[in-house]
């Protein structure tokens, strides 16, 4: 019996240690739903929005946060802080600034900072080398939207911190992430400000949303009239005339 027993202890243990030794063991702080859920692009200038990804809605609704990012860009100038972080419950925005552009995500609060702005600065080395000379002639709101194919990739890069690559960025000492500041969204575009400028914000999508309705039922009814009117107006003539042929001679 203790042969059986000693026979079955040393096939099951190196079997566990094999096991084990699989096994990756990852910072509590990491979860694995913690990823990148929005990206932006805008000029400092002006707050013109040059490009974003386009997929961030496919899984909720993000729009008061896009707003909220347009309030940012119109906020920032060329004297901003070049990196900050700025907590909106319950999410986090990272931007960083680099010759006159800002590259803004929206993460959940529990993924790294640090790869965080590793992909803003991925983000930037790119769209620096290929767009940097039309950057400032630009006139119409995201005349970079096929920049969102890299986005798209690099981000796939990104979406879980817990990959071999991601932790060995995490263990690099490329920027000192701890001296970049956060602050609060209610801080940075002020308490009342904010619900004042969501609020109207939503107030002129409504309004525009009523005009669209109102100009396209006006083009439908052009259409009609182009459509039928002749018609119309021939049959009627025709009518006319028969019956006063008819009736009155």
């Amino acid at each position: 019996m203790s042969d059986i027993c000693n026979g079955l202890m040393a096939s099951i243990i190196p079997c566990v240690i094999c096991r084990l030794g699989r096994v990756s063991f990852f910072p509590s702080s990491i979860q694995t739903t913690a990823m990148v859920k929005s990206t932006l692009i805008a000029r400092i200038a002006d707050g013109l929005p040059l490009a974003a990804s386009m997929d961030d809605e496919e899984s909720e609704n993000l729009a008061d946060y896009k707003n909220q990012a347009k309030l940012l860009f119109k906020g920032l100038s060329h004297n901003a802080e070049q990196r900050c972080s700025v907590d909106s419950p319950p999410y986090v925005f990272h931007y960083l600034i680099e010759f006159g552009v800002c590259y803004l995500c929206l993460c959940d609060r529990s993924y790294p900072k640090k790869l965080a702005f590793q992909y803003l600065e991925e983000l930037q080395k790119e769209f620096q080398s290929l767009y940097g000379n039309e950057i400032a002639a630009i006139g119409r709101p995201y005349a970079f939207v096929r920049f969102d194919s890299f986005i798209q990739k690099t981000k796939k890069l990104y979406k879980d911190a817990r990959t071999q690559r991601n932790l060995h960025k995490l263990n690099e000492d490329l920027s000192d992430v701890t001296r970049i500041m956060t602050k609060n969204i209610q801080d940075v575009l002020g308490r009342g400000k904010v619900l004042d400028d969501m609020s109207a914000i939503s107030q002129n999508l409504s309004a525009e949303s009523k005009k669209y309705l109102k100009d396209t039922r006006h083009l439908n009814l052009q259409a009609l009239y182009q459509k039928y009117g002749p018609p119309a107006i021939v049959v009627g003539v025709v009518t006319i005339v028969l019956y006063l042929r008819f009736f009155w001679w």
